[in-house]
């Protein structure tokens, strides 16, 4: 197959599997407790995932260089392919963050902070873009279609959220006073705005499961995205109210009550619908439900359970809480070791880089191998 050809079915779903990567990472150097191997496992995913994001980016580049009808259908006349533009932004920070928080055992601690911060402003700036644009669309130009309201279509409006838990941990990098506090303000409103768009949009998600159930099988591993905001913006308010000391002392306080106060039922919550969407992905499983790229929302999901588990822990000295985030990790693991073996198998073999299916045909489905 030529570079060419094999280009024109890379989408920005693709991205999904760079942030699978970089969380992994992440979770592991954020676990309240370690194990053998830890920091060298942390790095080595991280250079993984570094490699990945410049890969997929490749990819993409040629792919919108040499395929521009596919890409302006893709984002114009597929709603389906449309929603995972919010995949992209959320690669750029999640490597960016393993940058700096694991990245200075590699580059320094100056280039790891330099990095980071860059991936981090073009992550931000790239996910209000989608958070706003696709939304529109969505609105103005694809309309009712079936399956409108599949956990997809959280995925524009969550990568915001990202962009809130991860750059908090710039502050201690800018100067005091004004910087810090507006790096912290400015999280705390990306927060509000991606949390209040997403629980605008989950009662359509859940209207439409109860009363449709998701068809084709492959998209049952989409269940996983309702984790995606319930972990991340857990992460987001301890990250926020670690931050707090430095940016906005007046108010650290009430900022880590917050993130308890939040953050514990939240996590309730997300176990309670991890319990639910194991159990239809286990059914699926059982009913022949092949690999497709949507198995990745097995991994970044889950990861973020993992982080805001981890910072709970931290923050509350519980052993249950530290468990908890254990427990999640070792999912995430075995979760991300066969999505990746098996998108690996399907490269190599060809059978993922198929140029896309005919218009009507959403990429995710055409993605099956």
């Amino acid at each position: 197959m030529s570079i060419t050809r094999s280009c024109r079915g890379i989408g920005p779903n693709w991205y999904a599997s760079v942030m699978g990567t970089a969380i992994v990472a992440n979770a592991a150097h954020a676990l309240p407790v370690g194990f053998p191997g830890r920091d060298a496992f942390a790095v080595a995913v991280w250079l993984l995932s570094l490699a990945a994001l410049a890969a997929v980016a490749a990819a993409r580049a040629a792919h919108l260089l040499r395929h521009r009808d596919v890409a302006r259908a893709h984002l114009l006349d597929e709603p389906s392919t449309a929603v995972f533009y919010g995949c992209p932004p959320m690669a750029l920070l999640a490597v960016g963050h393993g940058t700096l928080v694991i990245g200075p055992a590699v580059l320094g601690e100056r280039a790891a902070v330099a990095l980071d911060l860059a991936l981090w402003s073009a992550g931000t700036l790239y996910s209000l873009a989608v958070a706003v644009v696709v939304p529109y669309l969505m609105i103005s130009r694809h309309g009712g279609h079936p399956g409108a309201s599949d956990p997809t279509r959280l995925l524009p409006v969550v990568a915001p959220l990202v962009a809130a838990a991860l750059g908090p941990a710039l502050v201690p990098h800018l100067p005091p006073g004004e910087a810090r506090a507006t790096m912290l303000y400015g999280c705390y409103a990306l927060f509000g705005m991606s949390l209040l768009a997403t629980l605008t949009l989950l009662p359509g998600v859940w209207t439409r499961l109860v009363r449709d159930r998701l068809a084709p099988i492959t998209l049952t591993p989409t269940l996983f995205l309702v984790l995606g905001p319930l972990g991340q913006s857990t992460t987001a308010v301890n990250q926020l109210a670690d931050a707090a000391g430095t940016a906005a002392p007046a108010h650290a306080a009430a900022m880590r009550a917050f993130a308890v106060l939040y953050g514990v039922p939240v996590l309730g919550f997300a176990l309670l619908w991890l319990a639910v969407a194991g159990l239809a992905n286990a059914r699926a499983l059982r009913g022949g439900m092949p690999f497709a790229m949507t198995w990745w929302a097995y991994t970044f999901p889950v990861g973020t359970c993992v982080t805001g588990a981890a910072a709970l822990a931290r923050r509350t000295g519980l052993t249950a809480l530290t468990a908890v985030a254990a427990v999640l990790f070792l999912l995430l693991t075995v979760a991300w070791a066969v999505a990746a073996s098996r998108t690996l198998r399907g490269v190599l073999s060809g059978r993922l880089l198929a140029p896309p299916a005919p218009a009507g045909v959403p990429l995710r489905e055409a993605h099956a191998a």
